[in-house]
This record gives C-alpha cells, sequence and structure tokens, in this order.
C-alpha cells in the first residue's frame, strides 16, 4: 500500500505540476507579454530610426540637390530678368527722354509761331493805327479848312 500511496502523491504532484504549468499557460501571459512588449518597442525604434534615417537622408539629398542644381538655376534666372529689367528700363528711359526732346522742340516750334503770328498782328495793328492817324490827320485838317468858311 505504501507503493500505492507513493505513486498516487508522485501522480499528485505530478498532476499539480502539470495543472500548474497548464495555468500558467492559459492565464499567466506575464512572461509572453513582457517578451512581445520587449520585441515590439525594439522593432518600433528600430524601424523609427530607420523611418527618421531615410527622412534625414531624403532632406539632406534634397538640399545638396538644391545647391548644385535648383539655386544654380533660380541664380541664372535671376540674373537674366534683372538683365531684362535694366533693358527694358533704359529703353524706357530713352523714349521718356525722346519724348520731353521732342514736346521740347515742339513747345519751341509753337513759340516760334506765336511770336511771329504775334509780330504779324502787331505790325497789322501798328499799320491800322498809321492809316488810322493820317486818316485822322486828313479830317482836321479838312476840319480846320473848314474851319474859317464856317466862322464867317
Amino acid at each position: 500500500m505504501r507503493h500505492i500511496r507513493r505513486k498516487q502523491k508522485k501522480r499528485r504532484s505530478s498532476d499539480s505540476k502539470d495543472v500548474g504549468e497548464i495555468y500558467s499557460r492559459l492565464l499567466d501571459h506575464r512572461p509572453v507579454i513582457h517578451g512581445e512588449i520587449r520585441y515590439f518597442i525594439k522593432e518600433f525604434e528600430e524601424k523609427r530610426g530607420l523611418r527618421e534615417l531615410r527622412v534625414l537622408e531624403n532632406l539632406n539629398n534634397t538640399i545638396f540637390e538644391a545647391n548644385d542644381k535648383i539655386l544654380p538655376k533660380c541664380e541664372e534666372v535671376a540674373n537674366q530678368m534683372f538683365h531684362t529689367l535694366q533693358q527694358t528700363e533704359q529703353e524706357e528711359s530713352q523714349l521718356q527722354t525722346e519724348k520731353l526732346r521732342a514736346a521740347e522742340a515742339q513747345r519751341i516750334a509753337d513759340w516760334e509761331e506765336f511770336m511771329k503770328e504775334q509780330y504779324h498782328l502787331k505790325t497789322m495793328v501798328n499799320e491800322e493805327h498809321t492809316k488810322a492817324m493820317e486818316h485822322l490827320k486828313e479830317q482836321y485838317a479838312a476840319l480846320e479848312k473848314d474851319l474859317p468858311k464856317q466862322a464867317l
């Protein structure tokens, strides 16, 4: 009987170990969860690091491309636009200067024409005045001749 009891005891002990193991596998997930958490954190940090590294590499490539290709093109276009703008400004300035000179020449011509017309009008007024004075002298001379006749 002792022998049977020992077997039963071993069996119970073995059964309790099995039950404990089954319990820990089925209901106690802490070791598995801790392992999964460590794995997730490791993967997240690696992926995050790789993602950040890729972002930084892309940013670095973009900056080098901008410095090597885009910046010289922008500078060239800016210089072309500057020269075009400067040339347009010079042409506009020359055009304004020519317009001012033409307007000044026209004013001078108009002034000379005005002065000629004024001289011509002055000459006509002086001639009319001279004729009127002669006509009045003749009238007064005729009146002076007739005055002694009328006084009698």
